[in-house]
């Protein structure tokens, strides 16, 4: 006969509820030790959850501290440090995973015609599960190290706001 062992183990099981699932590889917090043998007589509904600060005046959104998701490259629960530059953007597409595009406006002086022109950017800016944004929303960005090709910038702070029309053809200046 067979041996077939039940994944995630017993132990951590209570954890394996606490974290999403959600992917093909065991998502765990890697600041959190979840194969504890020491306490074999107490026993705490309360998962462990490792969260931080990240300084600048930005408070931990509640998500963060509670929520379940695991992602490494959020500012709040995972390993990237904000250092460098803050931008404030709004929201124009939320299609990628745990990515979202933001656009910033910006004027360009023009000497010959001393007036000014309409310019803007698009910044691939990574977006925690612990903020939800929807388009039209604006979005303080803090700078990071890079966490994939294009993606520099982390999600730090969600404004609602309401637009009517397209987000992209929307020109505010933050």
């Amino acid at each position: 006969s067979r041996v077939v062992a039940a994944w995630p183990p017993c132990a951590s099981s209570s954890l394996a509820a606490a974290m999403d699932q959600t992917e093909k590889s065991f998502q765990k917090q890697d600041a959190v030790f979840i194969g504890s043998k020491r306490l074999l007589g107490k026993k705490s509904k309360k998962a462990m959850r490792y969260w931080r600060n990240v300084g600048l005046g930005f408070p931990t959104p509640k998500e963060a501290k509670e929520g379940n998701f695991v992602d490494k490259k959020c500012p709040f629960t995972g390993n990237v440090s904000i250092r460098g530059a803050i931008l404030k953007g709004m929201v124009i597409s939320t299609k990628m995973k745990r990515t979202i595009v933001i656009r910033r406006n910006y004027l360009h002086y023009i000497k010959k015609f001393n007036r000014f022109e309409k310019r803007h950017s698009n910044l691939p800016v990574h977006c925690s599960p612990a903020f939800e944004p929807k388009e039209g929303d604006i979005v303080t960005a803090g700078q990071c190290r890079p966490l994939a090709k294009t993606v520099r910038f982390n999600v730090l702070k969600v404004d609602k706001n309401q637009i009517f029309g397209s987000a992209r053809k929307q020109f505010a200046l933050f």
